[in-house]
C-alpha cells in the first residue's frame, strides 16, 4: 500500500488536462484518486490503459453535488487537485444549474472534504477566464493575477463560463481563509496539445474549426496558449512548492486571436486557413512572459510552435482533421 502522505486526488481525472496530470503523478510515483462522471469504458479506458495504472490508480465516480461521493474519493489522501467544473461556453440554457451552481457549490464540496480529511494542501484549477474579460483594467497594464474577471459583465453580455470560474474561485479563496486551508490556484489559457481522452475539449476544437477553414472572428479575444503538459506539470510543482501561494496565470504567451491564426496558417500551410483582422481591440496588451509567477518557481513553458504542432499532430491522429 502506498504511502498516504504519495496518495493525492484529482477530481476530473478523466479530462484534457486531467488526464495528462493522473499520467504525470503516477510516473512520479504518487497513488491517484482519480474522479470520473462515468465508470464506464469510454470516459476511463484511456485512464485504465496508462503505465502504472493497475497499481497506482483508483477510480471514484462522483456528482459535484453530492458531498458523499466527493468526500469517498478525498478520504485518505494527502492533497487534491480540483479540477472537476463544468465546461460549457455556447448553448448555455439553464445557467445557475448548468455552470454556476455545478462549479462554486461543487467548489466548496471539494474543499470542504479536503478539509475534512486533513490534507496537507489542494491545487485549485481555476481559468485565465477568471482573469479577463475585466474592462474596467487599466489598458495600459499587463493583466496579471492582480486582475479578476468582472462577474457583473460577464452576466450583462451572458458570458456564462467565465462568470463561473470567477465565483468558483472566490469561493474557494474565501472557503480558504475562513477555514485555514492551504490553497493554491492555477489559471491556465487555451489549453491545448496531445490528446489522450476520448474526446479533444473545446480549445482544441476551435483548433479544429480554423484547420478546416472556418472564419468565425473571435472578436476582443487575446488568448493565452499553453501546452497540456505545462499545464499539468504545473499543477505538480504548485503542490510540492512550499513558496507557492496565491494565484497563477499559466499560459507561454498573451496574443491577439489574429495572431494564433497566422502561425497555424505559417505553420500548416496545406490547411485553408483564414487570416482575421490584426486587432479589434488595440488597448489590450500582448505579453510573453505573462506566468512570472511560475517561471520564477522553474516552469518553463513550450512555444506557441511547438503547441500548435503537437495540437494539429494529434488532431490527425485522431481523425479530427
Amino acid at each position: 500500500m502506498a504511502d498516504e502522505r504519495r496518495r493525492v486526488c484529482v477530481t476530473g481525472g478523466s479530462g484534457f488536462i486531467g488526464s495528462w496530470l493522473v499520467r504525470f503523478l503516477l510516473e512520479k510515483g504518487y497513488a491517484v484518486h482519480a474522479t470520473v462522471k462515468d465508470h464506464e469504458e469510454g470516459e476511463t479506458k484511456h485512464l485504465l490503459d496508462l503505465p502504472g495504472a493497475a497499481s497506482g490508480l483508483r477510480l471514484f465516480q462522483i456528482d459535484l453535488l453530492d458531498y458523499d461521493s466527493i468526500l469517498a474519493a478525498v478520504r485518505g489522501t494527502a492533497g487534491v487537485f480540483h479540477l472537476a467544473s463544468p465546461c460549457i461556453v455556447d448553448r448555455v440554457l439553464d445557467p445557475e444549474r448548468e455552470l454556476l451552481e455545478p462549479a462554486v457549490k461543487g467548489t466548496i464540496n471539494v474543499l470542504r472534504a479536503a478539509k475534512e480529511s486533513g490534507v496537507r494542501r489542494v491545487v485549485v484549477t481555476s481559468s485565465i477566464s477568471a482573469i479577463i474579460p475585466s474592462p474596467r483594467w487599466p489598458a495600459d497594464i499587463t493583466k496579471t493575477e492582480e486582475c479578476w474577471t468582472d462577474v457583473d459583465y460577464c452576466k450583462e453580455n451572458k458570458i456564462w463560463y467565465p462568470a463561473s470560474k470567477t465565483l468558483a474561485e472566490k469561493a474557494a479563496w474565501d472557503f480558504a481563509k475562513e477555514n485555514g486551508l492551504d490553497v493554491v490556484v492555477i489559471n491556465p489559457g487555451t489549453v491545448m496539445g496531445p490528446i489522450l481522452p476520448p474526446q479533444p475539449n473545446a480549445s482544441m476544437e476551435m483548433l479544429v474549426r480554423l484547420l478546416q477553414g472556418c472564419s468565425e472572428e473571435y472578436k476582443n479575444f487575446y488568448m493565452g496558449s499553453v501546452h497540456v503538459k505545462d499545464v499539468a506539470a504545473a499543477h505538480i510543482l504548485l503542490y510540492e512548492s512550499a513558496s507557492a501561494t496565491g494565484r497563477h496565470l499559466c499560459v507561454e504567451s498573451i496574443s491577439h486571436w489574429s495572431d494564433f491564426a497566422a502561425k497555424v496558417a505559417h505553420l500548416c500551410p496545406e490547411y485553408k486557413v483564414p487570416s482575421f483582422p490584426a486587432d479589434t481591440q488595440p488597448g489590450l496588451l500582448r505579453t510573453k512572459e505573462p506566468s512570472r509567477k511560475l517561471i520564477d518557481l522553474g516552469l518553463r513553458f513550450t512555444s506557441v510552435n511547438e503547441i500548435i504542432k503537437d495540437s494539429v499532430e494529434s488532431l490527425k491522429r485522431r481523425g479530427y482533421v
